[in-house]
């Protein structure tokens, strides 16, 4: 039975970074088999403590700190690499708690070869009991908020273009190489650009699951696809075959409220027609909300879905822009 390295990248984890230990410890997987190499970006907070009170009270679980100076996570996970003993690399989030049987079956479909790197669903969780985060959460699940991407609506078992976090070979970073320290976000993506263009697969299996707590504010979401969409323009210079039509749709719609908006103070019908666009847009997102908000019971969804799912992609789509017309390092 292969040893298994589980690889977390933590900055300020101190609420979650337990949860997550805990759901290591009790994975199906025989413990002793098990490293978990924690990469912390020197928290300010309490996470160190945290993870030394978790060490002292279950010994028998292999827990390792070191130090990412840099405070980005591909240095993280890269730290993370050069320290880990296993033959196995498993990525985790400190905002997840895996189920049961995840590093199970992460290892079993690596040791059958069906896939170079294994991944699975996220079943996303509100970040705090508030109306925002719960309709975060139902927002970040939503095909009008990410589209097709599998690890988030679902879907059958199957070859992909990327999973969240991952689980590979240690010997594949030998084959591809670490993960790109010029990217701030982005990097498990273009991690597994190069495992294909290598001649490798992505294998999606909806029965591997954990559970992930997306952002608690509008706030904190605006930031976190404000930077999805910064680093995803800076990858797709790089590899413009990576540009998906569901990623491409919000910074067309904001270049075409831009140019009706420019059009407008010129010609009155062009008013119109940003108007009537505005109008569509928000109907569509006025609707999903009324059906979530039907279907849980809680009229806030109504206004919090639009809100959400809005956030996502104004901040992804402006940044996206942002992005392309700079200077590419």
């Amino acid at each position: 039975m292969p040893k298994v390295s589980v690889i977390v990248p933590v900055f300020n984890e101190q609420a979650t970074i337990w949860m997550l230990l805990e759901a290591i410890y009790n994975q199906s997987y025989p413990r002793h088999e098990i490293q978990v190499v924690i990469s912390d970006g020197m928290s300010t907070d309490a996470t160190r403590q945290v993870i030394e009170d978790f060490a002292r009270e279950k010994p028998d679980l292999n827990i390792q700190i070191v130090d990412n100076h840099k405070r980005i996570i591909p240095s993280a996970l890269n730290r993370g690499i050069e320290n880990a003993q296993g033959n196995i690399i498993i990525r985790l989030d400190a905002h997840s708690i895996p189920y049961p049987d995840y590093i199970e079956k992460c290892v079993n479909a690596i040791e059958m070869g069906i896939g170079d790197n294994v991944g699975g669903m996220w079943e996303i969780q509100p970040g705090a009991r508030s109306w925002q985060a719960k309709a975060i959460a139902i927002a970040a699940a939503h095909p009008l908020g990410v589209g097709d991407a599998r690890y988030r609506v679902g879907g059958q078992a199957k070859y992909v273009e990327t999973v969240p976090f991952g689980a590979f070979r240690k010997s594949l970073v030998d084959q591809i190489g670490m993960y790109n320290e010029k990217l701030l976000s982005n990097e498990d993506y273009e991690f597994n650009v190069r495992i294909v263009k290598s001649g490798g697969k992505i294998w999606f299996d909806p029965a591997i699951r954990s559970k992930y707590f997306a952002r608690a504010t509008f706030k904190d979401l605006a930031r976190q696809y404000w930077r999805y969409g910064y680093w995803k323009g800076k990858m797709v210079q790089n590899f413009p075959e990576t540009l998906r039509w569901r990623q491409f749709l919000p910074p067309l719609f904001i270049l075409n409220l831009i140019f009706f908006i420019i059009l407008g103070w010129f010609f009155p019908f062009a008013r119109w027609v940003l108007a009537t666009e505005i109008m569509i847009y928000l109907g569509v997102l006025l609707l999903a909300g009324i059906q979530v908000a039907l279907k849980h019971g809680d009229w806030h969804f109504v206004f919090g879905i639009p809100i959400a799912i809005s956030t996502m992609h104004l901040s992804w789509g402006t940044s996206f822009i942002w992005s392309m017309l700079s200077k590419n390092d």
